[in-house]
């Protein structure tokens, strides 16, 4: 089951802390940006088993997504399909015409599939590939 907040659920933070500080080895996940972006979770239940968050971007009418995460039990899924759809919905209801996301380049082909085209160069997040994508919606 899909749901917003505009606060960073515990559960949420919780599928971050598991699948990009422990499995990952990021060690700069919070930032202030969670207080002012919508947060998309999936639920099983009543348990949080995978969540993004999108907000405003500096330049009008674009808004970008971030910290896609599923846990490693659930991947598979689809459940990040939906993540990305949800997020993607809640951009067009806020006015947004564009997204777009740093994703690492392991799972630039999820993103590709989800209709999003690589632009400008890769760059490197705590030691981690990543590259822009961007998607017109």
């Amino acid at each position: 089951m899909l749901e917003l907040y505009t606060e960073i659920p515990a559960g949420a933070r919780a599928v971050r802390e598991e699948v990009f500080i422990r499995e990952q080895g990021f060690t700069n996940e919070f930032d202030a940006t969670d207080a002012v972006a919508t947060h998309v979770v999936w639920r099983d239940g009543s348990r949080i088993v995978g969540t993004c968050r999108f907000f405003p971007d500096t330049v009008p009418g674009r808004y970008r997504i971030g910290r896609m995460a599923v846990l490693a039990a659930y991947r598979g899924r689809q459940i990040g399909a939906a993540l990305l759809a949800a997020a993607e919905t809640g951009i067009r209801k806020a006015g947004g015409k564009e997204a777009v996301l740093s994703a690492q380049v392991r799972a630039r082909g999820f993103y590709l599939q989800a209709g999003y085209e690589e632009t400008g160069e890769r760059h490197d997040e705590e030691g981690c590939p990543h590259t822009t994508m961007v998607k017109r919606l």
